[in-house]
Order: C-alpha cells, then structure tokens, then sequence
C-alpha cells in the first residue's frame, strides 16, 4: 500500500507539472493520469489528497521515482541508463503536445517576432524533457583568455555514459533501417531502441530553405544557448556546395537573432555525422564573431562586398553584403577555387590521386550593427594526411591528445571547445598533483599529461600555483585549445601565413 501511494503520488505531481508547464489542459489531467497508469501497469490509483498542496519535485526526480518502479517491475528493456532513458522518454511522450499544436503555436509566435517563437520552443523542449536539464546543469564551462580573444571551454557530461548491457543486448537486435540515422524527420515520436535513443518527446518545426523541406530542432545536449540543429528533409549526404550558402542565408532571413553553420564534408575537418545533411544554430555570439578584420580585400568583380581576412588561429576569409544572392554568388566562387588549390609552399594539396581534400566549413549570420547586413565567414579546411600526421595534418596534433583528439567541426572552429568527459576527473586528481609538487606515478592514466604538467611548473611559481591550481589548469587548457585551432588552420597565423592566405585570394 505504501508503494501505491508513493507511485500515486508521483503519477499525480507529472500530471500537475504538465497542467502548470502548459503541455496538458486542465482537461487532460484525468486522461493521462490513466495513460500513465497503463504504461506502468497499474490497476489501482490512490491519490493522496492534501490541503496544502506541495511544492512540485523537480522533473528528474518526478521520473526517476516512476522509472525506478518501472525497474522493479521488469517494465524496461534494461535496468541501467539506457532501457532508464528509453522508459522515461516513453513517459513524456504521453504528455507531450503532438507536433501539429506545436507547430502551429510556433508559427502564430512567429508572427509576433521570430525570437518570441524560438524562445518558446526552446523552453518547451526543456519542458518536455527532451533538453535533459538536470544533465546540462551538470556540464564544467569557463571561459579562457588567449591572444585570440577569450575562448568558450566545455567539458560535456550531459550525454548519458555507455550502458554496457545495453551494449551486450544491441548486439541480438536485429539491425533495423528506419529510422536511417538519428537526424532523420522520421525520429519525431520514435520509441527508440537499445541502439537508437527514444524520440517521443522530439517535435519538429518545419522550415523552407531554398525552396526545400528542412526542419529545426534543438540539441539534446545544448553546448551554448538554444543549439538547435536544421536538418534536411531527406536523408542525404552532408555536401557543401552552393546551396548550401543559399539555405544558411535564407536561414538567418527567417532567424536574424540567429547565426548558423554547416561542418565540412570531408572526414577528419568535418562533423561527427556526415551521412545526413545537417546544419548547427542558435542564439549565441561566439569568439569567431567578435574577432576583427586583420586586413581587407578586394576581390576582382565583386568590389560591392566587403571582404577581409578575419584575425583568427584558424583562415578565416569573411564576407559582407545586403545583397544575398551576390553573396552566395562569390561564396560560391570562393569555394570552387578552394576546392581546386595547391599551394605546397603552404602544404596545400587539393588532391591526392583523385582523392579530395578542400572543403570549406561556412557560417551565416546577420551583422550586429544594425545595417541588415549579412555576414558569411568561409573557414578554409584541408584533411590531408601524412605518415607524421596519420590522423591529419590540420587536425589536432599528437602533443595536445591529451586534452583534445577529436575532429576540429563547426562549433569549436568558432571558439568553443568542447572536451570529453574524463577530463573532469583527470583535472580533479592534477589540481592534487599540481598543489602538492607531486610525481605523477608511472601506472597512473593521468601519465598522458605528464609532459604538460612540467611545462606548467616552469611557467608558474609554486606560490602561484598552491594558490589556485584550478585556476591555472583552465587558463592552460585554454592555451592548448588555442594552439590547436592554430594547428588547423590551412594558413597560419604569422605574416608568412597571412602572404600565403592572400595569394589564395588573388586566384579568386
């Protein structure tokens, strides 16, 4: 009888927090009370009356009480995070609004401004779960000063760990095609699988970008604010290419509170998913932007856009115009000469074999002073490898996988850097190593920093450093993440750089 209550009593308070959030009317409350219920296997009900009612739990430990339950009663397909996360997306669902009220509330927002229907949106996805909030608050940020600004530094740990059961299962699943990726339109109100999240609190806002179906989503796991993802309609390729400067500026027409970008298409310099074509948004000013022009251009029948070298790690060549189609016009341009050029005084190769390795990760945005103008910055990419940079030569490089191996996409090309998860724990156990002038044991993991470590005692004073070892690791971090946007960019940062950057522009 207790457990009844227990369970009753949280069935309740979800009902509640749907009336109070708006996703259910007061109308509802009965009906998913029961719906709730039946997912939960549950012939008895028992609310537990009050005269003073309670304030509501957080939503997390709403879901985490009916999960548990779920658990005991053999209701998920695992007992760990992933049948958890697939049994409590399963539970928003029923109190989720369907996708046509939600689209319609959008576009009836929008008609007021579009920043009042993006606002909206995005608070509903954290509403209904989808933006795990308790998660993200979880995520280590700060910001590091550099010569390039003060850059954003994220350690995620909002993305749920591995399940190993959850692991062991998948592999007797049979492989299944729908849908195609996690990207597809075909996710909204997906149950999901031990290989393949639950969606059923996922709702799509449908959007025409060059005259075609894309969609607008928000990031689950939000790496700055309102991270929304824009999707292609159809499951395709990513490619970069003249459209693709078309939809990111039609975009930023329909969002001008918005910036948005698209990874390259090649692997090693492009995104983690390259099979559908996708781009990356949202409300967000990131250092790249506020960098300044190092010096200008002029480029040959194009003297109408203002053009210029942006002071950046990474080559940035950024373009300025109120006349979109000139400016998907010579985007355009640009990247067809890219594409094509070899430099090997700059150890540029467009093509090895009929192997390609030019490619441009482009970003659109409407100009902040007010002009209407519209900003396009082309960050000039290359992944060739070769047998000293097996993983790429403008990429990370060895020296630095310590803190950063992955690929260099759209959002840490722009300043911030987002840094897996074992770093948290590994800066915990430094900062102990740092303050107490100790050896890191030869057994040790943290023996991958070992190098970086020394380089820090010599920088800093032990005074200095007993005083604030976090404070330091974060600056230094900070300085490393600098010095890999510098390790990727296809011209660098020094005056022979810029001469080489410049003599690119002469053959545009």
């Amino acid at each position: 009888m207790e457990e009844l209550q227990k369970i009753s009593k949280a069935v309740g308070q979800l009902a509640e927090y749907g009336v109070a959030c708006k996703l259910i009317g007061q109308d509802d409350r009965i009906y998913v009370i029961n719906q709730l219920l039946d997912l939960l296997r549950l012939d008895e009900y028992s609310p537990v009356p009050s005269e003073f009612p309670e304030p509501l739990p957080a939503l997390h430990e709403i879901l985490d009480c009916l999960t548990d339950y779920a658990v005991r009663q053999g209701l998920t397909q695992t007992s760990g995070a992933t049948g958890r996360d697939l049994f409590d997306t399963k539970i928003m669902g029923l109190i989720c609004p369907r996708p046509s009220e939600v689209i319609a509330e959008f576009w009836h927002r929008y008609q007021k401004s579009s920043q009042n229907a993006t606002s909206w949106y995005y608070q509903l996805c954290g509403d209904v779960n989808y933006i795990r909030r308790d998660r993200i608050s979880k995520d280590v940020k700060w910001i590091s000063n550099t010569s390039y600004g003060p850059l954003d530094i994220t350690i995620n740990l909002s993305k749920p760990e591995k399940d190993p059961k959850a692991i062991a299962a998948a592999l007797t699943q049979v492989q299944s095609s729908y849908p195609k990726c996690m990207l597809c339109r075909e996710n909204e109100g997906f149950a999901g699988r031990l290989n393949h999240p639950a969606r059923q609190n996922l709702r799509l806002i449908p959007l025409t970008l060059n005259g075609e179906s894309w969609y607008m989503q928000y990031s689950p796991y939000v790496y700055y604010n309102e991270h929304c993802i824009v999707l292609n309609g159809e499951h395709t390729p990513m490619k970069v290419s003249r459209s693709s400067f078309q939809r990111l500026l039609d975009f930023v027409q329909q969002f001008p509170h918005y910036f948005i970008g698209s990874n390259a298409d090649l692997p090693i310099v492009g995104g983690s998913i390259l099979t559908h074509d996708h781009f990356q948004g949202g409300c967000y000013t990131f250092a790249m932007e506020k960098a300044p022009i190092l010096q200008t251009v002029s480029i040959r029948g194009y003297g109408q856009i203002e053009a210029g070298v942006v002071k950046w790690p990474m080559s940035v060549l950024r373009l300025r115009s109120g006349e979109k189609q000139e400016l998907v016009e010579l985007a355009s341009h640009v990247l067809d000469v890219w594409r094509n050029y070899t430099d090997e005084e700059a150890g540029i190769l467009a093509f090895t074999g009929r192997t390609p390795h030019n490619t441009i990760t482009p970003i659109a945005r409407m100009a902040k002073d007010g002009s209407g103008k519209f900003e396009l910055d082309l960050v000039l990419r290359n992944n060739r490898t070769t047998e000293q940079y097996p993983l790429g030569i403008f990429h990370p490089h060895s020296e630095h996988h310590h803190i950063k191996k992955e690929n260099i996409g759209l959002i840490e090309v722009m300043g911030l850097a987002v840094l897996p998860a074992r770093l948290k724990k590994d800066m915990e156990a430094l900062e102990k190593v740092l303050s107490q002038g100790a050896s890191i044991p030869d057994e040790s993991p943290l023996t991958i920093h070992g190098p970086w470590i020394e380089e820090i005692r010599q920088k800093y004073s032990p005074e200095k450093i007993k005083e604030s070892p976090e404070g330091i690791l974060r600056q230094e971090i900070g300085q490393v993440y600098a010095q890999i946007l510098e390790q990727c960019g296809v011209f660098k940062a020094t005056d022979v750089g810029l001469e080489h950057f410049l003599r690119f522009i002469s053959k545009i």
